[in-house]
Formats: C-alpha cells, structure tokens, sequence
C-alpha cells in the first residue's frame, strides 16, 4: 500500500467516529480529498461527499459508513463510576476489562471497564452465560461524582482504546475497522478513478450512522439521487477456528475483494464487477446474499424509484470487537475493483435486468 494512503487509513482508525459523533473523522477525510476531487460538501446529516466529474452521466454514488459502534455516558453515580449505553451492536461478553476514552469536548479522558471480579461472585453469577451491561462500569479514577463531572458529562461518546498496529506483513488490526476500512475503500477508489478519464458523475460518500439504522445512506442517496449506488462494508472472514462456513460461505482474508450476489444486487452490476476483475486481474471471491445486506447497500436499492445497487465485501475477523482484523492487500483489491468498474459505465450502460 501507498505510504500517503495508509497514513491516511492510520489516521482514520485512531480518529473516534462513534454513531452521531463522526466529525472528527469527517474533518481527515475532508483534507484528504481536496486534491483529488472537483467538489467535496458535508450535509446537514454530516455525510461527506467527494464528487469527481459531477457534469457527467450517469451518477454513480460509492458509500462506504464511517461511524464505528461505541457507548455513550448515561450516569455517573455518587462514587465517580460511570454507566454507560451501547451505541450500535456492543457483544457485552467482551467489554469487562476494556481500556476506554470517554471524548469530552474538553479533551479525551482514559478510563477501564471494570465489573465484580470472579472472586466475589456467587456461583449463579459465574455460570451466567449471558453479562448484563448494566451490571458494567467505567473507572476513570475519580473519587466522587463531582470530580468525574469536572473530566466527563452525561451522553459523552465512548470508544475502546484506538490505535492501529500491523500484524505481520498484510495484517492490521484495530478497534473500529468496520468500517472506516470501507469508507477507506470508496476515497481511495475516488483517488483512483481521478487519474482516469471517467465518463460518470461519481460521489463518493462517507456515510454516517450506519450502525444504527443505514440512516447516512439512506438520506445521502435520496440527495445525490444515483442509478447507480456501490456500498463498500466489512464481511466475516470464515478462516479462523470459529467460523461455520456452512453459514457465512468461504470467505479468506487476503484473497482479495469480496463480490457480493444475491437480492440486494443488481445483476447486471454484479457482472460487471466479476467481469472487469477478471479482465484487470484482480483478485476477488464471491459471497451470497440470499437476502437484504445489513450494509449501506440495502438502503441504497431501494431509495426513491430503485438504484442498481452494488457491494464489495472486505473480509474481517473478530467484527465489533478491540481487535478487528483486515487485510491491506484486500483494500486495495477493492479500491482498485470499484475504481476500474466505475470507469467502465457511462450513459449507454443499460442495468436493467432482463
């Protein structure tokens, strides 16, 4: 991977983008693209959208969500221990023991989940199968509440302790991949389709608020009003012990993009996508979706009169978890796959099925 392009990809995973908290990562991914795009505007939802050839035909609207699960600041009680929500799908099996920052607007504040230890518990308390997330705290080391009131208020955005660290030559791993990773994937194919004479009108969109309801997609993609919309979003890679491929398919980390067929997608798009890896050499996998995707692509199929939707999947270990892993040779495959097929479509391509 480019030095500049994983720098940015960096910044992106250690910048906090809780649901409804995305501006700070908006504000990088804005400064990144100034020199690659023709127009760039956030709106009112706070969905930043790169346009490149915006005289062009047809549209076509790529969308990769930057918001990231987290939890948010709900009571802190007399003790300076503070409770918390979950913004977006939290597996509370994993938070005991989590390093957190609480983002305050007067600077981020450390602190740890902490929980009765086993110890203590009474036998009926060890074999629960399932952690209640209010029986959860945060210890941000304060001895009462007026002192955590002084660093931390009500409804403050929580993330786990952010940083990106490589894992061997291809691997990274980082709170929060899902999916900044994709909104990645959309810029850099934007940057890419820059050094081409494209003939479409493409808008790139960082979408917000998609892990509580593919809300970023669903507004940007009636404003832009695209025939054609790409979501580019995480998958479950299937190779490591804990995976059923028999549920969730063959999916291998850094065997490349991920092109996903089924309900949710245009035929014709889909084609498209398997036809020009192949003639660019590549390198993909394929995935089913029997079924509506839980991704940006689901909200875009079916906004105003129907969009030829389209998603190419990056395999991902360990989702909604501290340590999601992906693959950088997967993210250029698919910046590079969504890139060369958008060249490829102007006003005569025809995505009705037949």
């Amino acid at each position: 991977m480019r030095s500049e392009s994983y720098q940015f990809l960096k910044e992106m995973e250690e910048t906090p983008s809780v649901s409804g908290f995305e501006q700070p990562v908006a504000r990088i991914i804005r400064k990144r693209m100034k020199p690659f795009a023709d127009e760039i505007t956030t709106d009112v939802h706070g969905n930043v959208i790169a346009v490149l050839n915006p005289k062009g035909s047809p549209r076509v609207m790529l969308a990769g969500h930057m918001d990231q699960i987290g939890l948010m600041v709900r009571h802190i009680d007399d003790q300076g221990y503070i409770y918390f929500a979950p913004v977006g799908g939290i597996d509370a099996s994993v938070l005991p023991g989590s390093r957190v920052t609480i983002h305050n607007k007067r600077g981020p504040v450390e602190g740890v989940i902490g929980r009765k230890p086993i110890h203590l518990m009474k036998d009926e308390e060890r074999n629960k199968s399932k952690i209640d997330i209010q029986e959860l705290w945060i210890d941000i080391g304060a001895p009462n509440k007026a002192a955590a009131l002084e660093k931390v208020s009500i409804a403050d955005p929580i993330t786990y302790k952010l940083g990106l660290q490589k894992l061997g030559d291809d691997f990274i791993t980082s709170p929060g991949l899902d999916n900044k990773v994709g909104a990645f994937v959309v810029m850099e194919a934007l940057r890419i389709a820059s050094e081409k004479k494209i003939k479409c009108a493409l808008y790139a969109v960082a979408t917000v608020q998609e892990e509580i309801g593919l809300r970023g997609a669903r507004t940007s993609c009636f404003g832009i009003d695209p025939l054609v919309g790409i979501a580019a979003d995480v998958t479950h890679a299937t190779d490591n012990p804990g995976a059923d491929k028999k549920q969730a398919g063959d999916i291998v980390m850094g065997r490349g993009a991920v092109i996903d067929l089924g309900a949710n997608i245009n035929p014709v798009l889909g084609e498209l996508f398997i036809d020009t890896a192949q003639k660019k050499k590549i390198p993909y996998q394929i995935a089913a979706a029997p079924a509506a995707t839980g991704t940006d692509a689901n909200a875009i199929q079916i906004s105003r009169a129907g969009v030829a939707a389209g998603l190419i999947s990056i395999p991902n270990r360990y989702m909604h978890t501290q340590v999601e892993m992906c693959s950088l040779s997967d993210l250029e495959a698919c910046a590079q796959l969504i890139a060369e097929t958008v060249a490829r479509i102007d006003s005569k391509t025809d995505f009705t099925p037949m």
